[in-house]
């Protein structure tokens, strides 16, 4: 790759190193510079800009970061379009995710114009949550590094993965001695309780039994007669060698001890065994509390159905100093997507067309039915339809479904108003809107779930507007953060000056036709559109 101060002159095909505001327009940095984009930068005065240009064998920033994202994602990972270079990988299902260290590490080392970061390995994940990001630092990079790196992210199977959660059936026990309080029997069998529910599991079955070996072992047996397959012991006194209660019960009934002691604390003192194919675990002390401790550590891998060997655990103890770190909250299981509305504009008086368009229909239905359709069918909620001129015939023309018609009486005064009275009616929990116009027919469910999937604040596309061929398009998704200036905007100009206004919010996605630049004014443009169906 190139890279250095070009004359403007010279400068189409330049990838653009650094974001400049001029008199017409904000271009971009990573932007490929056109022959209007050096035009504009002639009449702004600028004689010279700084960027770089791909060479041969060279992959683009986001081919690249595409192309490294796919090869790491395993089962259960999704990616996201890459964007500025960098590919976001997320949870597709809850679960455990599990990520090959010593590969990553081999991968980070290959070359400094590739990164990839993720989470902690063995992190209880949500659906959507980022688990890693695949970053290339210059504009591109030479295809063998990527390929490099993609064999590493390959070799031995997938480098990042998340195991879904297995609906555990767990039994506990709770040995009791004499002057235990009862109240600390009942302490732990509600954290124990809360702990296996936050990984999609139950306790089935809870019993007590005095801390004796031939009582532990005969409860032990009553657990697995009865399908348990994941035991729990919690004893009134802590094992503190594995020849001690506990685990002289679990041999006694069978068992093998996997291995006793643990580099965590809390949790030291966690003992792992198995009876056959069922894990039995004996709680650390602090196995009581709902505190985070070595337990959850060893319960979410089994929770996953992954393995949890002697060397797995002594390999734990990086980290494994746990202090103020939270529990994992249940609700994790079901995390709330972010909420995506649509806002359908369809007060204007048609002014060209010689009757209300929205009415007009094209393959047997009204063009404003064609809209709703297309958000409906994209899982956008709610749907805010905005009528105006005859907007009791345009009403009337929505499809028997549930969407909120909202009027605006002003609607000659322009399109403002109308987004603003859409807006309004939107609940509060709305993450985004996406703004629709009405006389777009070749808008489909297709091209909103694109702008929908693209969508992602804390990666800076807070404003997706769709492109084909280059050429900004509708309709065009918005952050809530942006609802307020939308609001207040007046006239005819929609919201099109705030792409201006945060371009470096704004996310371009990139569409296969031109259905998203492609509307109906007059009835030469509804002819033409009935004869392309």
């Amino acid at each position: 790759m190139k890279f250095g101060e070009e004359r403007v002159d010279d400068a189409e095909g330049l990838i653009l190193a650094h974001s400049l505001r001029l008199p017409a327009a904000m271009l971009k940095k990573g932007r490929v510079l056109t022959a209007a984009d050096v035009t504009m930068l002639r009449a702004a005065g600028i004689n010279f800009v700084t960027g770089a240009r791909l060479e041969a064998g060279d992959l683009g920033e986001n081919a690249a970061a595409e192309l490294l994202g796919a090869a790491l994602a395993g089962s259960g990972v999704r990616c996201n379009q890459p964007f500025s270079g960098r590919c976001t990988l997320l949870a597709a299902t809850p679960g455990v995710v599990a990520i090959d260290r010593d590969r990553l590490d081999r991968l980070n080392s290959v070359d400094e114009a590739v990164t990839v970061s993720t989470v902690p390995p063995y992190e209880v994940v949500a659906p959507r949550q980022i688990l890693a990001t695949v970053k290339i630092i210059p504009f591109g990079v030479d295809r063998r590094v990527i390929e490099a790196c993609a064999a590493f992210a390959t070799m031995g199977g997938p480098l990042i993965a998340v195991h879904p959660f297995r609906p555990l059936k767990a039994a506990l026990v709770l040995t009791t001695l004499p002057g235990l309080k009862p109240a600390t029997l009942t302490a732990a069998a509600a954290a124990t309780r809360a702990r296996i529910a936050a990984l999609g599991g139950t306790v089935a079955w809870e019993w007590q039994c005095p801390h004796e070996v031939g009582a532990v072992e005969r409860t032990i047996a009553r657990a697995l007669a009865a399908g348990a397959g994941l035991v729990l012991i919690a004893g009134a006194s802590a094992t503190v060698d594995r020849r001690d209660v506990v685990p002289a019960a679990i041999v006694k009934a069978g068992g093998a001890i996997d291995h006793f002691g643990m580099p965590v604390d809390p949790g030291n003192l966690l003992l792992l065994a198995h009876i056959g194919t069922a894990p039995v675990v004996n709680l650390p002390g602090c196995g009581r509390s709902p505190k985070p401790n070595g337990l959850d550590w060893v319960l979410r891998r089994l929770a996953a159905g992954l393995p949890v060997r002697p060397a797995d655990i002594m390999r734990m103890g990086a980290g494994g100093l746990l202090k103020e770190v939270h529990p994992v909250d249940e609700r994790i299981l079901q995390p709330r997507e972010p909420r995506v509305a649509a806002v359908v504009l369809a007060a204007g008086r048609s002014a060209r067309m010689g009757g209300n368009k929205m009415l007009a229909e094209l393959g047997g239905k009204p063009l404003v039915a064609r809209a709703v359709e297309a958000a409906l069918g994209a899982g956008l909620a709610p749907v805010v339809v905005v009528t105006g001129w005859q907007a009791d015939e345009v009403e009337e023309a929505l499809p028997a479904c549930d969407v909120l018609a909202v009027r605006n009486p002003d609607f000659a005064e322009g399109m403002a108003g109308s987004l603003a009275r859409g807006l309004a009616a939107l609940p509060a929990d709305v993450d985004a809107a996406l703004i629709q116009l009405a006389d777009m027919p070749r808008v489909t469910s297709g091209h909103l779930l694109r702008l929908k999937a693209a969508f992602d604040p804390d990666e800076g596309r807070a404003i997706c507007v769709p492109t084909f061929g280059g050429r900004r398009g509708n309709p065009v998704l918005f952050a809530r953060e942006f609802f307020g200036e939308m609001e207040s905007l007046s006239g005819d100009t929609g919201a099109r000056r705030l792409l201006a206004d945060h371009a470096e919010r704004v996310c371009e996605v990139a569409m296969d036709d031109d259905s998203v630049l492609a509307d109906i004014d007059t009835p030469a443009d509804l002819e033409a559109e009935r004869g392309r169906e």
